[in-house]
């Protein structure tokens, strides 16, 4: 465990251990929950399809593509959940590759209506 004040800035580093030099990390997706084994009952997105769900996430420049890093500002459930968990789905693309999910970026799905 990691023990953090309320509201404390997080900063987050992913790393692709790999020998192929020609991939590279995008985060995608990542969940907080007060339970470590539920992510669905009781859940916060932090970022989906790449896009920031919570106002105080953001993307940092990496030094290399296999890195990814990111942070947010610590928060918690209700008093009555001491522990936040997070689950990240990260993905890993051939570097270079422009038309993969690594370079595609924020991807927001629009409803269209049912009248058009």
């Amino acid at each position: 465990p990691y023990y953090v004040d309320m509201d404390q800035n997080l900063f987050l580093q992913a790393s692709l251990h790999s020998s192929d030099r020609n991939l590279t990390l995008f985060v995608d997706t990542c969940v907080a929950s007060p339970n470590s084994s539920d992510f669905r009952t009781l859940a916060y997105e932090l970022t989906k399809s790449g896009c920031a769900s919570d106002k105080t996430y953001s993307l940092f420049p990496s030094p290399r593509p296999d890195v990814a890093r990111f942070g947010f500002s610590s928060f918690s459930f209700v008093s009555r959940f001491p522990s936040v968990f997070l689950r990240c789905q990260l993905d890993v693309c051939r570097l270079h590759d422009y038309s993969s999910r690594c370079y595609q970026g924020c991807v927001s799905r629009f409803r269209r209506n049912a009248d058009s």
